[in-house]
């Protein structure tokens, strides 16, 4: 018997948010269900870690990365119409 294939982990949603040690390359991933509670929890580890905000997941993928993609197709359509016209 093989190994089992590993699939990535799938992201709950909500709120991301990365905090690390000062000069770490990794560090502790925080979920929060609201964007205030994520601000919250930034400035309470501020003085001390450093932190990247990553933002908003829904149905296990990045919310801005959907609206990016969105956009990209939007301006895809309108070159082709501009084509045939």
């Amino acid at each position: 018997m093989g190994r089992p294939p590993i699939l990535p982990k799938k992201k709950k949603d909500g709120w991301y948010i990365e905090v690390r040690n000062k000069g770490a390359k990794s560090g502790l991933i925080l979920i929060r269900d609201s964007y205030e509670a994520m601000m919250q929890a930034a400035r309470q580890y501020q003085t001390t870690k450093d932190i990247i905000l990553l933002g908003e997941h829904r149905n296990g993928k990045r919310v801005e990365d959907s609206m990016k993609q969105e956009k990209q197709k939007e301006k895809a359509a309108a070159k082709t119409k501009k084509i045939k016209a």
